[in-house]
């Protein structure tokens, strides 16, 4: 994996948004055919799997706390269409979990499938 600039391109610039003033701009980013699941621990066993398409999406950004988790890159790559990417979410700069992405964008560059998977038992750095 490698750690510049240019490693999955889409799911750094996609969480950029998600972490900005206007996440639901995401929204715009997504194919007709697009499909997600964002299986999001918070500890002790306790799990939700976002699971869906677009509607899955926007029930995902609503119950988000808009402004106080911030994804940061520690790895990503891209081979072909997909992407992947490593990081980890901070609340008020300290580290709470990690996370790993897979993407894969369409060839009219929008997002078409989403893997998201959450957890905060395990840390990369």
């Amino acid at each position: 994996m490698t750690d510049t600039s240019t490693a999955a391109p889409f799911l750094t610039a996609w969480f950029e948004i998600l972490d900005g003033d206007e996440p639901s701009r995401i929204l715009d980013l997504i194919s007709d055919d697009f499909s997600l699941s964002i299986l999001f621990s918070t500890g002790d066993g306790n799990a939700t799997d976002f699971a869906g398409g677009r509607a899955a999406l926007v029930g995902y950004l609503e119950q988000r706390e808009k402004g106080t988790r911030t994804h940061h890159r520690l790895s990503a790559t891209t081979l072909g269409q997909d992407e992947l990417f490593l990081g980890e979410v901070r609340r008020a700069g300290v580290p709470e979990a990690s996370f790993v992405a897979a993407g894969r964008v369409n060839d009219e560059g929008r997002l078409q499938r989403l893997l998201i998977g959450r957890s905060t038992e395990i840390r990369f750095t």
